[in-house]
Order: structure tokens, then C-alpha cells, then sequence
């Protein structure tokens, strides 16, 4: 089964070239190292203008091509139309520092290996554009990478999922969502669509029965469609599909039955988006802003990239810094408090903690992460320290490992987007990782 999370928001431009060169490479080469691959190192749209093949694109496809993908998670905002999500007018509150210098040295063998790995070692082997990781709500680590640094911003991808789905379920913990309703009831306008009759609950836990691929190997998938109507690009004189967001949900049809097994896919998140619209009268950004983003004491604005009408990418748009992502991340450790403010309620983290049904994530057919569920849009593993994660195509990642009382973020820009790629070397190291702060606390 192939699974590309939150892929199709940024895919808009490769709808202009063929999909058939994708499918005709049956044996691609090896892809570049990190190393090899170094955005900064191949300096890419450096210059006034750049040299012609320095030059990235959105509207060729260009900017999702390997390695050029690894300048453009960076650089969102530069190529296709936005929007903000305020840090409010506030001071920033800087985050406590205590680095460690035994975290690089740090050993571990990837799932499926014979041979251990250091810490150090597993960032080049994922990718990784920035990593930073918070042991109770100190700095212990940080270090970027590429054309990332402390004042950039990367986007999350899927991560931008479990962030919405923090704001839903902030809702029905409040009692201003029922979980229990069907979806028409909030919004008429998808009642005649499969998710007219799922419940606010199965979307939020992605267990919707939905005719709904996320297979970009198949030209026909829906994720293409999906695409086309998600694109800030003009549409081909002879397009007559929908054109935006809101329009393509109303368009997805049934298969199978709410309700039965897990099955992750993204315009789940896009309705979630227009639910929490409808419910607080607030773009999601600026709800993100008002409840989120705007009490953190972010350094940075975050930004939402939007379709044609402005309407946010709730299934993978987010864009941020990288200390802003592990404020975000300390908050949910601690139970929706932070900075000596709850910010959102103990009863909806306590939801995300709890995981979802395990017998229907076993039908994901996700063979790297058996035992684990699916809640309100994070991925929980009910590990022995009862970890919990926001996963995005490329390697993002927010990890929450109450136990160690850790938060590791990561941005990354792997080749292959499947998280399965890189969950061999990264879902053990962040475990060994708290397996030392447990037992080695300073």
C-alpha cells in the first residue's frame, strides 16, 4: 500500500508535467546523498536573477522534483500565494537552553538493521533540514542544516493535520462540537457527499468511507483530482472540474462504510478545516492564530498556503519555524498549559493521549507501526512511555514522549515522500533518545 500524506496540497504544480515520466523510470537511479543533495551547496536561486538552471518553479512542477524539493520546503511562501497565522503583537518568550554534548553519540540499530547507527549519523540518513529537541522545556539540542536556520520557516506537511486536529478537538472538549453529529449538520453544503453522513468523530479519526486514493503511481487517482482543484494556478481553458477546496469535497463518493477501519486520507483534514470555519465563524488560520499561534510567545508568524480562493490547506499548508513547532509541541506535553496559561483544555490533550481504536488502524495496513491507533489526527504508538506523533511527508515530525519529558521537532526533505522510507531510522532513534533522557536526566 502506498501512503503519501498531505502530499497533494504542495502538488499542484505537477499536475503541469506528465505523470507518465514518473511511471516510465522503472529502475530510478539512487538518489543524491544528503551531502550531494545540499540545497546551499547547489545553490539553488541564488543570484539576480539565477543562472537559468539554478532557477525553481511552481508553475512547471519543478519546485517538487528531487533535490530541488530540498530548497523549496524552505521556501513556500516565495512560490505560490499564502496566508498569515499571526504570533499576535506580544513579546517573544525565549526558550530556556541546556545543551548536551552526548545526544550525537548516541547509538541505536534501525528497525529491520544489523548494524547500529549514531544519532549524528541518522540526521544526514533523514534528511534533515533542522532538529530540535526540548527535555523538560529546555533547549537540548539544536541544529539546521541546507537553507534552513533559527529565522526560517519549513513546511509541515501532514504535521499541519494533527495542529488542526488540536483545534477540533480543543472544540468538542468545549462542548462546541459534537462529535457524535454528522457532518451535513454543520455543514449542508456536503450532505449529498460521503461525508455527509460520517460523524464529526470518524472524521476527526480518519475512519470515513471514502472512493479516495492517495496513490500517485496511479494517473487516475482521486489525489490528482484533488490536486487540480486545490491550485492556485490558472485552470486549462478546457477545466471543468471543481476549483477549489470546499468544491472538491462536496464531489468525494462512498466506498465502503463509515466507520470500519482506519484510512488515512487528507481531505479528511480539508473537511475538519471547513467544520471548525463553520463553527467559529474564523478562517483556520486566524483560529489557529486566536487560540494557538498568538499564546505560545512564538518568535515567528506561522503561514497557511491556499487554493485559488484563499481558503487554507488544512491537510498539509503549515509552515513555521522550527522553535515555534517545539513551543506548540511543550504545550500538548503539558497538558495544553503553557507559559502559565492553559491554552487549550486538559480533556482535549487527554484525547490525543488516549489514542483511537487499534483494531481499526491494524487495517490501515501500516506494517512499521502495528499496535499503534489514530486520534483527532495524531499518531499514537502506545509505546511504554506512551509516545505520541504529527507525521508529514518528507520527514516532519512532532514527537511527545511524556515519559522522558521530551519533544523532538524535525523538518526534513527526504527523497521518497512515504513515511515509511524513513520510520526505520527514525522511530527507534527518537525512542533511544528517550530512553536516555529518562535514565541520564541533567
Amino acid at each position: 500500500m502506498t501512503h503519501f500524506p498531505g502530499l497533494q496540497g504542495f502538488a499542484a504544480g505537477l499536475l503541469l508535467f506528465s505523470v507518465c515520466s514518473v511511471q516510465a523510470v522503472e529502475t530510478p537511479p539512487a538518489p543524491l546523498s544528503a551531502a550531494a543533495s545540499d540545497p546551499a551547496s547547489l545553490r539553488w536561486m541564488v543570484g539576480a536573477p539565477p543562472p537559468a538552471d539554478k532557477i525553481i518553479r511552481f508553475d512547471d512542477g519543478s519546485y517538487f522534483h528531487f533535490p530541488q524539493l530540498r530548497w523549496s520546503v524552505s521556501h513556500f511562501r516565495q512560490l505560490m500565494p499564502t496566508v498569515n497565522v499571526s504570533r499576535g503583537l506580544g513579546a517573544p518568550v525565549s526558550l530556556p537552553r541546556a545543551l548536551r554534548s552526548d545526544i550525537d553519540s548516541l547509538r541505536f540499530t534501525p528497525l529491520g538493521a544489523k548494524d547500529a547507527m549514531t544519532w549524528e549519523q541518522s540526521l544526514a540518513a533523514s534528511y534533515t533540514d533542522g532538529i530540535l529537541v526540548l527535555h523538560r522545556g529546555r533547549i537540548v539540542y539544536e541544529r539546521y542544516f541546507g537553507v534552513l536556520n533559527e529565522s526560517g520557516q519549513h513546511g509541515a506537511m501532514s504535521v499541519t493535520k494533527s495542529v488542526i486536529g488540536v483545534l477540533g478537538a480543543t472544540l468538542v472538549a468545549e462542548g462546541k462540537l459534537d462529535a457524535n453529529r454528522k457532518v451535513a449538520e454543520y455543514v449542508p453544503e456536503l450532505a449529498q457527499s460521503a461525508f455527509g453522513d460520517a460523524t464529526v468523530r470518524q472524521v476527526l479519526d480518519m475512519t470515513t468511507g471514502l472512493k479516495f486514493s492517495e496513490d500517485y503511481a496511479d494517473p487516475q487517482a482521486e489525489v490528482w483530482q484533488h490536486a487540480a482543484a486545490g491550485s492556485a494556478l490558472p485552470k486549462p481553458a478546457d477545466y471543468t472540474g471543481p476549483r477549489s477546496y470546499f468544491e472538491y469535497l462536496q464531489t468525494v463518493a462512498h466506498q465502503g462504510r463509515h466507520g470500519e477501519a482506519f484510512g488515512y486520507k487528507t481531505v479528511n483534514s480539508d473537511v475538519l478545516g471547513w467544520i471548525i470555519a463553520r463553527v467559529t465563524g474564523k478562517s483556520v488560520n486566524d483560529y489557529l492564530s486566536e487560540r494557538i499561534w498568538s499564546r505560545l510567545g512564538a518568535e515567528q508568524d506561522a503561514y497557511m498556503t491556499v487554493d485559488s480562493t484563499g481558503t487554507p490547506f488544512s491537510g498539509g499548508g503549515l509552515n513555521t519555524g522550527l522553535r515555534d513547532l517545539a513551543r506548540l509541541g511543550e504545550m500538548l506535553r503539558n497538558d495544553g498549559r503553557y507559559q502559565g496559561r492553559q491554552i487549550v483544555p486538559k480533556a482535549a490533550v487527554d484525547d490525543i493521549r488516549r489514542g483511537g481504536d487499534k483494531q481499526l488502524f491494524a487495517k490501515g495496513g501500516y506494517d512499521l507501526l502495528q499496535g499503534w491507533s489514530y486520534r483527532d489526527m495524531w499518531w499514537v504508538t502506545h509505546n511504554d512511555h506512551g509516545a505520541y506523533m504529527a507525521r508529514g511527508v518528507y520527514g516532519q515530525r512532532i514527537y511527545i514522549d511524556p515519559t522522558a519529558e521530551m519533544v523532538i521537532v524535525r523538518y526534513a526533505s527526504t527523497p521518497a515522500a512515504a513515511n515509511a522510507a524513513n520510520d526505520p531510522v527514525t522511530i527507534p532513534a527518537f525512542e533511544a533518545l528517550g530512553r536516555l533522557l529518562l535514565a541520564q536526566p541533567k
